[in-house]
């Protein structure tokens, strides 16, 4: 694969949505607790697929995240974004 040239622009967009990348994850993961408690069944697979890769990439404790997957409770994961928030987490 070859190495792409990206102009001073865009190198710049790119270096900023690394730098916010927590923050950008924690509000896709709020997100993802209202599109939760909406969804049909079908689609509820995939958002919770979803908050896992979230999860596991904001460094969330394992034990918590198989909890959370368990559960399939978007209250519970409304509490992982509330710790996350508070900074508690």
């Amino acid at each position: 694969m070859a190495k792409q040239d990206y102009s001073a622009y865009q190198q710049k967009v790119i270096k900023r949505y690394y730098e916010n990348r927590e923050q950008i994850d924690e509000q896709r993961l709020s997100e993802l607790v209202t599109n939760l408690y909406l969804a049909s069944d079908k689609k509820k697979e995939k958002l919770w697929q979803q908050a896992q890769e979230l999860m596991e990439r904001m460094k969330v404790p394992k034990s918590r995240i198989e909890h959370v997957i368990k559960s399939a409770d978007p209250a519970v994961l409304a509490e992982v974004v509330k710790d996350l928030q508070s900074g508690s987490l």
